[in-house]
């Protein structure tokens, strides 16, 4: 063969066998995992597995098998160092892609398993949450520990590591200077989500506005509100002031409603009109209710109305309908017991 065309149609039908190689080794492992794991919801997480981590394992045995079948001819003459080093650093990132697919599958079915029995919701929401944010730190560090390592690989780096280690100390102090607020976010985040102060899904209140944790990463905190806005807010403002979490741990909660009626209002046939409200509807959840003066101005009398939900949802809701049914029975049955505003005839100058 003609030594031009063969350092061409080497390496082209090495790829080729390399490509087919790492296919079939696929292949095997998925026939193998069908065989030896038995039952079906393991059968189906397994296959689950596979399939999310199939591209990049093969990305991963098709530059490995590269390497290995190019230990025994050159690739491109003097490109053979260059081809050789394409392919480790291809290794590498392939390595890390497979590490990251594994633990993160390895974390949804494991928040999969945990899910599948009836248990506290809040302490799925708790779950949920870990498992998401080891899932981000997971991928952060196969991303740095493949940047680090494709790095090495090019002499000149390393060179140059010799040096930027042996003054770590210094460039230590300088770049915990510099992200000290990244930092803090950090490991404000880590304590959000393992300190259990706040879950995905719980219902809290900050910077004056209600809204549902949505997404805890590892330096911010998303809140989506009731009107459909997404409030994000560093994870240090949560660990390092105080807020409210009307559900971490019972998403149950009181709400209340203020009504301002004349000093002649029958009080007792307006706590009855609460009862007969709460009966009628679905969001009150039978636990409690009550309706007190609380408080009295000049003209007025103010009534508060209590009434228990299920969740603050539920409970916005509620406080809206008794808030309307109320003034509505105050107006066709107690018209005397509307608020009054007492207007004095204006004082005549003297003649």
């Amino acid at each position: 063969m003609n030594p031009a065309v063969a350092s061409v149609a080497v390496p082209l039908i090495a790829i080729a066998a390399a490509v087919v190689a790492a296919w079939l080794a696929v292949e095997a492992v998925e026939r193998v995992a069908r065989r030896t794991i038995r039952g079906r919801a393991a059968r189906g997480a397994s296959l689950r597995l596979l399939g999310r981590c199939r591209r990049p394992l093969l990305a991963t045995l098709v530059p490995l098998a590269l390497l290995i079948a190019g230990s025994r001819f050159r690739w491109a003459g003097d490109a053979d160092g260059a081809a050789r080093h394409t392919l480790v650093v291809l290794l590498i990132a392939a390595a890390a892609w497979l590490a990251y697919q594994v633990a993160s599958v390895g974390f949804d079915l494991g928040l999969a398993r945990y899910t599948v029995q009836p248990r506290d919701a809040a302490r799925v929401r708790r779950v949920r949450t870990q498992a998401d944010l080891m899932r981000r730190m997971t991928g952060a560090l196969c991303a740095v520990l493949a940047v680090a390592a494709i790095l090495m690989t090019f002499r000149t780096v390393r060179t140059i590591g010799t040096s930027v280690f042996a003054s770590a100390g210094l460039i230590g102090v300088i770049a915990g200077i510099a992200a000290q607020s990244t930092l803090a976010n950090l490991f404000a985040g880590m304590q959000l989500a393992f300190g259990d102060m706040m879950r995905i899904g719980d219902e809290v209140v900050v910077a004056d506005e209600w809204g549902t944790v949505e997404e805890i990463t590892l330096t911010y905190v998303v809140v989506a509100t009731w009107d459909q806005r997404r409030i994000v807010m560093p994870a240090s403002a949560f660990a390092g002031k105080p807020f409210e979490n009307w559900s971490r741990r019972d998403p149950a909660i009181t709400g209340t409603a203020l009504i301002h009626v004349d000093y002649r209002a029958e009080v007792a046939d307006l706590r009855e009109r609460l009862s007969e409200v709460l009966l009628s509807t679905k969001l009150w959840n039978g636990d409690g209710q009550a309706l007190q003066v609380v408080d009295t101005t000049p003209t007025t009398l103010v009534v508060r109305a209590l009434m228990t939900a299920d969740n603050a949802s539920d409970a916005f809701e509620l406080r809206c309908l008794v808030r309307e049914q109320l003034a509505a029975y105050l107006r066709d049955e107690q018209p005397h017991a509307l608020p009054r505003v007492p207007v004095n005839a204006a004082p005549t100058a003297p003649s």
